[in-house]
Formats: C-alpha cells, sequence, structure tokens
C-alpha cells in the first residue's frame, strides 16, 4: 500500500442554492489517500476525523465504567470485570449483567443506529434538519409498533416488524408526495412535518382505543425511556447494528459522491437511484428498530451527525464518527437522568427533547441567518 497526501479544492456544490444554503461554498477536500500498489482499492484517510474517532471510543469506554460502577450500589473495576466475565459474586452479576449491561448495551446500540440514520438522511436531502423524527420516519415507526402493541400484543420480535414496516410505510409515503421533486431541499422537511403530524394524531387515537393498562404503556413508551431494558431489547438491536451499519458504512464513499452532486456521481460510475433507495433503506430500519426497542427518543438522530461534522471539520459524510457520537449522547443523557434526578424514574427521551428542542432552536435561527446572507 502507498500513501499520497493530497489537498485540493473541488467545484462548488451542483445542487441549487435554494436546497443548501453552504452550496455556494467550495468543498475542500483534504486527507491523505492509502491506495494498494496496483490502484485498484484506495481509501482517503482525515487525520483530524482519526483523532476524533479515537477520543470519542475512549470516552465511549470511560462513560461504560462510570454507569457500570456507579449507582445504588456502587462496584469497584474489578467487581464489574469479574462479573462480565461470569466469576463475580451473585450481587455483582444480578447487578451488572441483568441491571446495568442491558441498558448500556441498548443505550449504545440506539445512539449509533440513531446518529447514522440521521447522518444518511441529512447527506441524501442535503439539509441539516432532514432527520427521521422531524421528517417523521421516527413516528412512523412508532405507529407501526403501537399498532402490534395495542391491538395485536405483540410479542418484542413482532413489535419490532411492526415499527419496521411502519417505518418504511410512511418512508414510501413521503416518497410518493415528493415524486419527480427529488429528496432536496425544505419542501422535504414541509411534507415530512405534515405527514408526522398526521402520524402523531394516529397514535393518540391509538392509545384512546387501547385498555387502561395498554394506554399507560403505550404513552410511557411514546416518551422514548431505556428503562427496565433487558437482553431481549439490547440483542434485538445489537443484532439490527451489526447487520446495517457495516451496510452503511460499505456505502459511504458513494453516500459522500451522491452528495456532490448527481451528475458528478454517475460520472464517477455510481448507479444514483439504486444508492440512494439502499441508503433511504438502512436509514429507515436503523431508525425503526432503534424505535422498536426503546419509543421515539428525539433529536439524537438531528444532532449527532452534525456535531460529527463540525468536530472532524469533514466536508463529507462521517459515518463512523456519527455512530460514536449518537451512542455518547444518549449514553450520556441516560446517566444523567439516573444520577440526577434520583430517585425519580424520569425517561432518557425527556432529557434529549429538552436538550434536543435548545439545539433545533439555534440551528434554525442559524440556517436562517445564512439563507438571508
Amino acid at each position: 500500500m502507498s500513501a499520497v497526501r493530497e489537498s485540493e479544492a473541488s467545484a462548488p456544490d451542483p445542487r441549487p442554492v435554494k436546497n443548501r444554503a453552504t452550496a455556494a461554498t467550495p468543498r475542500v477536500v483534504t486527507g491523505m489517500v492509502v491506495r494498494s500498489r496496483k490502484g485498484s482499492l484506495s481509501l482517503r484517510v482525515q487525520g483530524r476525523a482519526l483523532a476524533v474517532t479515537a477520543v470519542l471510543g475512549a470516552a465511549l469506554v470511560l462513560l461504560m465504567g462510570i454507569a457500570l460502577t456507579t449507582g445504588d450500589f456502587e462496584l469497584s473495576v474489578g467487581e464489574v470485570l469479574q462479573a462480565l466475565f461470569g466469576n463475580g459474586s451473585g450481587a455483582a452479576d444480578f447487578i451488572v449483567n441483568t441491571l446495568r449491561m442491558p441498558r448500556l448495551v441498548t443505550a449504545l446500540c440506539v445512539g449509533a443506529a440513531l446518529a447514522v440514520s440521521g447522518a444518511i438522511l441529512q447527506s441524501l436531502t442535503g439539509n441539516a434538519l432532514g432527520s427521521p423524527d422531524i421528517i417523521g420516519f421516527t413516528n412512523g415507526s412508532a405507529t407501526g409498533a403501537l399498532v402490534v402493541i395495542v391491538v395485536l400484543n405483540g410479542s418484542m420480535t413482532q413489535i419490532a416488524l411492526g415499527a419496521l414496516v411502519g417505518g418504511l410505510a410512511t418512508a414510501a409515503a413521503v416518497s410518493l408526495l415528493m415524486l419527480g421533486r427529488g429528496l432536496q431541499g425544505f419542501r422535504l422537511v414541509v411534507v415530512g412535518i405534515g405527514v408526522s403530524a398526521l402520524l402523531l394524531a394516529l397514535n393518540s387515537y391509538l392509545i384512546t382505543r387501547a385498555s387502561w393498562q395498554e394506554a399507560l404503556e403505550a404513552q410511557a413508551w411514546l416518551i422514548g425511556s431505556l428503562g427496565n431494558r433487558l437482553w431481549i431489547h439490547a440483542n434485538t438491536i445489537g443484532l439490527a447494528v451489526v447487520v446495517l451499519l457495516p451496510l452503511a458504512f460499505f456505502l459511504a464513499r458513494r453516500l459522500s459522491m451522491v452528495e456532490m452532486g448527481d451528475g458528478i456521481a454517475t460520472a464517477l460510475g455510481v448507479n444514483v437511484t439504486r444508492t440512494r433507495a439502499a441508503l433511504l433503506v438502512i436509514s429507515v430500519a436503523l431508525a425503526a428498530f432503534a424505535t422498536a426497542v426503546t419509543g421515539p427518543i428525539v433529536f439524537i438522530a438531528l444532532a449527532a451527525p452534525q456535531l460529527a461534522r463540525r468536530v472532524t471539520r469533514s466536508s463529507g459524510p462521517v459515518l463512523l464518527p456519527s455512530a460514536l457520537m449518537g451512542a455518547f449522547l444518549l449514553a450520556l443523557s441516560d446517566l444523567a437522568v439516573q444520577r440526577v434526578f434520583a430517585p425519580a424514574l424520569l425517561p432518557v427521551g425527556t432529557a434529549t427533547g429538552t436538550i434536543g428542542g435548545l439545539y433545533l432552536i439555534w440551528l434554525l435561527i442559524t440556517e436562517s441567518r445564512k439563507s438571508r446572507a
């Protein structure tokens, strides 16, 4: 393998200015390109992105250690490691492997899934507001899951399938409403907000048709919570992440080409239609499975990819740093609601909703100023 240092300024983004506030700004591509000797394989590596990835990975390890050792029953690192390897005492084994570890694994996987889902949609639409919770895919997944919970009294597997069907059906509906106009621009956001409002109304109707106990459970689930999560939940979202994230990472290079415009992507040999369809399905599936196990947890999919881009200063999609950022934000939010508000059992969705609402206000103000500039 050989490494070549490259730094070049490419042509401005060919998409219309009305669809991207930064469309007139040239994209500066920097980094190290690693190629095979015959040139058949090449990979662009950015030093800053690698450093950020390493820092986020270290922060996640530290956060996991804090989550597993602190709480009502404090444990040492040694006790946690012994419990994880099956050599701990009965109390430590129960606390680590039954109470804390499933919740932590669920938080990490759900955060990563939502962040990558949002990163893909924001890249495909060229819009900072293009996330599954804004466009309505998350609410569509919630509708599918609620139908299974309230009407069919289904199992965890059936709830996951219902959420997947609901998310894909919502994506199909939004795509039909946008037929012939592409996925770019604020039009998609407006259409998505409208579809999301309709789905919220449908979700409320489903709750009114449920029994008292089912309605309470469904309403608590709709807030988004990591409480009482068991290994069945962790295994469900873990399997989805193991299958779908590698597919997303494999298509990341094509995604960066599609982001530059259909004409450039086609000239570079990318089948734009198939690539968009595959990435859209992956994005919806990630959001659907995440919603199935925790309920709709808002704003992780919106904020994590943008924070990852800002800290890496990357001109294209950064899926791996986005996944780590989403996992870190959700795990940190869950740890905060457990420790700061104890002994109250506060759902993590309230924390992400509060922080995300403030972030959304700041984002709207920033984008409005850019559009007027």
